[in-house]
């Protein structure tokens, strides 16, 4: 295949074309990327009646299967329109994970892009077994979509979390605010970065729950050493001072109300991945994304 870098667009099962489409056709423009759909089509009673059927069946879900070809080139087709170099496909496969998984291994993508499904009963935006193993396992970044109300970002809010000195903990956040500015340059938009300080979870981190009660001056020292990574990190990526946003407070609520009072339209946020049992996406971007009002862009570490 091709070794240029390119977008995937991972489209919904339902011939319906949903907001990511036009996320996906405008960052193509502001990336100057190739995009690639692809829809990932399984039907479980076409697979349970071919054990009795198959040569109806077959023809069922072949006839279903160019149907929904036709329809994805003429999403694909809209996009050409506008300048983008676009493909598309639609396989057949029961787990849309695992199919996915061949073109991170076969193309070069700089980003998959997928609609974010909710679930209200649960207060969450993101909570299908898709999105969160793409989340958490996948080493592509990944742009969840809430809502196409700009289809091209114009508020890009940059989150870093842990702001410490060790060099792991250096280079993931400067990725993470790279990949902001970068996108907000390509899209003529604004960048805000934000890091909430919760010097109740850092001390906690630092010193052991209940190991030592809160020294006079404590509180300030650790603000004030946080405060100066974040100065620092903004001041190497060129992020104004009106832009940089250093607040005080748990780091959920300050998140949320920011990207809400701010109408940003993505958060670019680090996600963390673990092997084995312990497999998590980190306490503050999990519950960013449980809560998340707009659309999340997912950072992954280096290996």
């Amino acid at each position: 295949m091709s070794q240029t870098q390119r977008l995937l667009l991972l489209a919904p099962d339902a011939m319906t074309r949903s907001p990511a489409f036009d996320r996906a056709t405008e960052l193509a423009l502001a990336l100057d990327l190739p995009l690639h759909i692809v829809a990932i089509d399984y039907l479980e009673v076409l697979s349970v009646a071919g054990l009795f059927a198959p040569e109806q069946v077959k023809k069922a879900r072949d006839g279903y299967l160019e149907t929904h070809r036709h329809w994805l080139w003429q999403q694909a087709e809209l996009a050409r329109r506008h300048g983008v170099e676009a493909t598309s496909e639609v396989v057949w496969g029961k787990d849309a994970y695992q199919a996915l998984q061949q073109y991170v291994k076969e193309m070069p993508l700089a980003l998959i892009i997928k609609d974010a499904e909710p679930e209200p009963a649960m207060k969450r935006i993101f909570f299908t077994p898709m999105d969160w193993r793409l989340l958490r396992d996948c080493p592509v970044p990944v742009h969840l979509v809430t809502d196409a109300r700009h289809p091209r970002p114009r508020q890009v809010l940059a989150i870093v979390d842990v702001l410490r000195s060790e060099e792991q903990d250096l280079v993931f956040n400067d990725r993470i605010v790279d990949a902001a500015v970068k996108l907000a340059d390509q899209c003529n938009a604004q960048v805000e970065l934000l890091h909430a300080f919760d010097w109740t979870a850092v001390y906690a981190a630092d010193m052991g729950v209940g190991a030592l009660p809160l020294a006079t001056g404590l509180y300030e020292a650790l603000g004030q050493a946080q405060h100066e990574v974040f100065e620092s990190l903004a001041e190497r990526h060129g992020v104004p001072p009106q832009q940089r946003h250093f607040i005080e407070g748990a780091p959920l609520s300050s998140i949320c109300t920011f990207a809400t009072d701010h109408q940003c339209d993505v958060i670019v946020m680090g996600t963390t991945q673990h092997r084995g049992l312990d497999k998590h996406l980190g306490s503050t971007a999990e519950q960013v994304l449980q809560r998340a009002p707009c659309s999340i862009w997912a950072i992954k570490p280096g290996e």
